[in-house]
């Protein structure tokens, strides 16, 4: 019965040819409903205040609104922003001042695509002298209070400039109801928050060393996640979510198809994993013929990702993409 009941449905025949949902190009078509489209991307941006040569691209605030209307033509429906300040200090207040590199970068981005939304990375790391995440006390520990405070001035800041969504980065828990609470307490009610849910990988360095985000004491890595321990990020996105967090940034997205799934199936906040930096490097190529980025193995990922339950994949590639997918 089994083996008739496959062999109706096309996964099996006697004769051994070619499956019947398979052969035809009509009927491959019919049963892909959900191709990857632009608007299941979106957009990084790295801002630096003056044209940087760094190991992943970079714009500054004159180059945004160009590029911002390049994505939104071809259908992008987001970006995310994160800023590297010149400038900084030991508490990371740089990065709460009106006229800050990322405040700059958000109104730009605004103005230039009002529908475009405008997602921000809210983190210490491109404002502390020593290039870490967190604030320390008298003692040298991270100072949670204070991490927790800074954090909710941050997406306050970032709120006022016109950021749609703020995203907590430094796996500190508290960082993501500090945020809700001080948006709602500000009238920023409408904006939401979408932490960060960090796996350890050796893929972010290529984001460190071109945002002068790289610890000068050495890597550390007690506030993310090991690899091997997915029981432990559903855990704190969970969390996260608990705590006021309206979506979930999973990263880096090349290892998080398995906890997207199972999130999937535990929670009504949209999902979106983050394509990190040494995915962009390793997965892509500069075609010398073409002049163009060959980025087929991101659109496979990025098909497989949407096929997991991803709301959209955060990628520095999305506008290659786009310009591939149309």
């Amino acid at each position: 019965m089994d083996e008739a009941r496959n062999t109706e449905r096309g996964f099996r025949s006697a004769a051994g040819t070619t499956s019947p949902l398979r052969s035809r190009a009509a009927v491959r078509n019919l049963l892909e409903p959900r191709t990857l489209t632009p608007a299941d991307l979106s957009m990084v941006l790295l801002v630096t205040e003056e044209p940087a040569d760094r190991p992943m691209p970079t714009v500054t605030v004159n180059d945004i609104p160009q590029v911002v209307r390049q994505a939104a033509a071809v259908g992008i429906r987001s970006v995310k922003l994160f800023a590297e300040s010149a400038e900084r200090d030991a508490t990371g207040q740089l990065s709460l001042t009106r006229h800050s590199l990322m405040a700059r970068a958000i109104e730009s981005a605004k103005e230039a695509a009002s529908d475009v939304a405008v997602m921000t990375e809210t983190c210490l790391c491109s404002y502390t002298a020593e290039g870490v995440c967190y604030l320390t006390d008298r003692n040298g520990l991270p100072d949670v209070a204070a991490i927790v405070d800074v954090t909710a001035r941050q997406a306050v800041a970032h709120a006022e400039a016109g950021a749609d969504i703020v995203g907590p980065a430094s796996m500190m828990l508290g960082t993501t109801g500090g945020a809700r609470r001080a948006l709602d307490e500000t009238g920023h009610g409408g904006v939401s928050v979408m932490p960060h849910v960090i796996l350890w990988s050796s893929l972010y360095d290529g984001f460190r060393l071109t945002m002068g985000a790289t610890p000068k004491t050495g890597v550390n890595r007690e506030f993310q996640i090991s690899p091997g321990c997915a029981d432990q990020f559903i855990d704190a996105a969970l969390r996260m979510e608990a705590d006021g967090a309206d979506m979930l940034l999973l990263e880096p997205a090349l290892f998080t198809a398995d906890v997207l799934a199972r999130l999937k199936g535990s929670t009504l906040a949209p999902l979106f994993p983050f394509s990190v930096s040494g995915e962009y490097t390793t997965l892509t190529r500069m075609d010398t013929e073409t002049g163009r980025r060959d980025v087929r193995r991101l659109i496979e990922l990025f098909t497989m990702l949407k096929r997991a339950g991803a709301a959209a994949s955060i990628t520095y590639a999305a506008l290659d993409i786009a310009r591939q997918l149309n």
